[in-house]
Parts: structure tokens; sequence; C-alpha cells
């Protein structure tokens, strides 16, 4: 199947955008964003302890044969029902929830609703992908401190370097909230929910806001462009551009491995015997996080950049729909093809099309991009991934392994011109490629099959070709 994504015609584009930018905060403020993280804790562990006994409680009852309709009342699951239970058993187990905003709780609760709502559809089949488990308590030690506002006060300030927010007041930031503020006094903007949360040792703030995007068009609107992801280069164009792989995981191993050595020499927590961890070991571990934090921001910084690039440039932009969980498995190759961040590229060039009036294609995962001919469209049974430069042996091509893919894939595009938000690929499959390999049959013009389009040569060629079993 191919998927047809970010297609845009529209004057205005109404979007859920984030902005997230660093905050300076003094020790007094830090101490209050931490009570309110700590209050969503209480309330999420509370209430998952409540929907637990209640679970608990109807299973022993069931087993003593008692008839349903005389069961331990069930506790609701959803957000409303949650909050209802909240207020009115807060006094008892929270005395001091008056020093804290309502929002911290309910930053725990909702946060808790979702978790129980998966875990229901996963079971039931209503969610698609990896079962989900059942919600766990939050550590005071181990989980992120987060709280979310979605009432009250949430302003930018006039100078652009302080944010408002409820309880917690007036809060200094570590950059210019410009961007920001200038769709705000624009009126194309309207911050929804505001959540402050600390990654990585800083503490950060993250507006959801509704914005009226206007309409833009890429620099190329007829243009396609096929990108092949992968480990030696990041992204392989069909133009023949090559993207180079930062790989700043590997950059940045050396002092990782050093800064870990350093957190093993100290003394640690230990569960089994209740002993708490030393500061120095809290401050070395402090240290490996921001090293840690540091890469996963310049991996992040790179995708943004080579993303927007690409949706600014070509109007349709075909990617492959890879099985990174998959690729994962291979050991050798596990580590390199994390520090890619795959999903994240592809997740990127999803909305960015659609901001920019292009379309991402996205094609089958069986489709054989690399092992197909892009100047004949034969395909090869069998591929290894040592070989770097693929050579057909049907019309003697002799082309680097990746560009021949992106080619492939940017051909492909023209196969679901005009077609609907899924359609068949190019080769008119569904499934994995067969062994008996395909080969490669001139058809001349007129005399097409239906469900038989085959490849196309890289742009600015016309050609057809039809894809048939050997014998």
């Amino acid at each position: 199947m191919v998927t047809v994504l970010g297609v845009a015609h529209r004057e205005r584009l109404g979007v859920v955008q984030a902005y997230r930018f660093a905050l300076d905060l003094t020790p007094r403020q830090e101490r209050a964003v931490l009570a309110h993280a700590g209050a969503a804790r209480v309330a999420h562990n509370w209430a998952l302890a409540r929907v637990k006994a209640v679970m608990d409680q109807r299973a022993a009852e069931r087993t003593y044969g008692i008839d349903e309709v005389d069961l331990t009342p069930t506790q609701g699951w959803s957000l409303p029902a949650l909050r209802r239970a909240w207020n009115q058993a807060k006094s008892d187990v929270a005395p001091w929830w008056a020093e804290c905003s309502k929002e911290a709780f309910n930053t725990g609760l909702d946060a808790l609703a979702r978790g129980l709502k998966n875990w229901s559809d996963s079971r039931t089949g209503k969610r698609a992908g990896r079962r989900v488990g059942f919600p766990r308590f939050k550590s005071r030690r181990r989980s992120t401190p987060s709280v979310r506002f979605t009432t009250g006060a949430i302003r930018v300030e006039p100078d652009r370097r302080h944010v408002v927010l409820p309880r917690l007041g007036r809060l200094k930031l570590h950059e210019s909230a410009r961007k920001l503020a200038r769709r705000l006094e624009a009126g194309t903007a309207r911050i929804v929910s505001a959540t402050v949360r600390r990654d990585g040792g800083r503490w950060y703030v993250a507006f959801c806001v509704d914005v009226d995007r206007a309409a833009r068009t890429p620099h190329q609107p007829q243009l396609v462009v096929g990108v092949d992801l992968g480990v030696k280069h990041l992204a392989v164009l069909s133009t023949g551009e090559l993207e180079p792989n930062p790989r700043y995981l590997d950059a940045a191993a050396r002092r990782m491995r050093r800064l870990a050595r350093r957190v093993c020499r100290r003394v640690g927590p230990d569960r089994r015997t209740g002993r708490r961890a030393s500061k120095r070991w809290e401050r070395a571990r402090a240290r490996l996080g921001r090293a840690h934090a540091r890469v996963a921001h310049l991996r992040r910084d790179g995708l943004h950049k080579l993303t927007t690039r690409l949706a600014r440039e070509y109007g349709t932009i075909v990617v492959e729909d890879l099985n990174v969980a998959g690729m994962l498995a291979n050991r050798r190759l596990a580590r390199r093809i994390a520090d890619a961040g795959f999903a994240e590229l592809r997740r990127h060039l999803a909305y960015k099309a659609g901001w920019n009036g292009g379309r991402l294609v996205v094609a089958d995962r069986w489709y054989p991009s690399s092992k197909t001919c892009s100047g004949c469209g034969a395909v090869k049974t069998k591929l290894a991934l040592s070989e770097r430069t693929y050579t057909c042996t049907t019309c003697g091509l002799v082309l680097d392994r990746d560009v021949n893919a992106a080619r492939n894939l940017a051909a492909l595009a023209a196969a679901v011109a005009g077609s609907g938000s899924e359609t068949r690929n190019g080769r008119g499959a569904d499934r994995k490629t067969p062994l008996a390999g395909l080969v490669a049959v001139k058809r001349q013009p007129g005399t097409a099959k239906a469900g038989n389009t085959g490849t196309v040569p890289p742009q600015g060629r016309t050609s057809d070709h039809e894809l048939t079993y050997a014998s």
C-alpha cells in the first residue's frame, strides 16, 4: 500500500503546534514547580491505587459466587470520574492541596485516565500496535517531573523574555519567545496549554498553540524527490545529493563512557537495603544525563533542519515505511539505527509537508526499492547488504545502491498521482516480493494493462515498464 499525506489546498491552515523554551528558574521557583509536579504524582498514585483496589475486590467477590449486580461498585476511569473521586478524598489524602494549583492534580489524573484507556483499548483490540501494559505507580526519584496548565493566566510578557503561569507567577526564559509572541500579537495563534517539564537537568516550558498558518507553496511544487534513509548516509536523495549521517552518539561515546564509569564508582541507591544515593552519585548521574540530553538535542536539531529544507523545496516527497523495530534486532547496527532517528524524520516530514502545501508519499514496506533497477525495472531476487553498488544484469546499469533506491521511490510518486489517501504501490503489490523474482518487459504506449504499472525512471524522463514473473 502507498499512503499519501499532507495535501493542502486551503488558503489558511489551522494546526496545533508546540513552542518549547528553556527556563531560568530561581531556587524558590524550582521548589514551587517541583511541588506542583509532586502533587500531580500524588494524585496519579492515589487514583491508581483506588482503581486497583476496586478491580481486585470485584475479582475476589466473583470467586465467592456473588452476582454481578451485587459486586462492589466500579470506579470510573474517565477524567471527570477520577476528578470527582479525588475532590471527595483530597482533604484526607493531601491536606496541603490548597498550596498547589488544581491543574497539578488534574495533570496526574489525566495521565492515569489516558493510560487506563490505552490499556483497555489494547486488550479489546481497539488499539493497534504493541500491547499496552497496565499503568504503574510513579516514583518520586525515577519519574520525570512535569505539570500541565490548561486554565488560568497563561501568557507571554511583552518583553518576550518572561512567561506567566498560574500559581507559579512570572518565570524567566533562557531564550526569546519572539516567534510565539509575534503570532499572539497578530491574532493568528491561541495558547491552549502550557507544560513545564524537567529534561536533562534543565527546565522547559512547552506551549501547545492553536495556530492559523498561511497556506504555502513549495519552491518547486512539480518536483518529486525520493528519500532513501540509511546508516552510512542519513538520507540519499533521488537527485544524487547525499546527506551525511552526523552520528552524534558515536561522537559523544568517549565522554559518556567516562561519565558512566564515574557514576559506577559512586555510592548509588540500593532498594533491597534501603540505602540512599550519595550526593556525589547524584551529581555524577546528573552530568551523565546532561550528556545524553545534548546528544538528543543535536539529533533533533539536525533532523529539523533537513526535513524543513525538503518540505520547503519539493512538492512531493517519497519515503519508505521502514520496519525500525525489526532493524533494531540486528545487534551490529542497532545503535547506529537508533541514533539516526528514522521514525522522527518521517514524522517531521508528515506534518511539514502539509504545512508547506506539499505531500508525503509513504511506499509500502515490501516495495523492493533497493532490488529494482531504476533504468529498466528488473528486480533482483536477492541483494546482500554488503553490495553497495547496484549492477543490473539486464540493462547493464551500474549505480550506487542508495541512489538507485531513491530514484525508484521518486518514480513511485507517478503511479499514485491523483490517487486517494491510499492506493496500491507502483507494481500493484500488497505483500512481500516473491522469491522467483521479476523481469522487466518493454511496454509500448497504449498497451498498458490495468494494475500492472511498473517502475518509472527518475525525474525528467518518461517510459513505462511492466513487471512480470520470470518463467
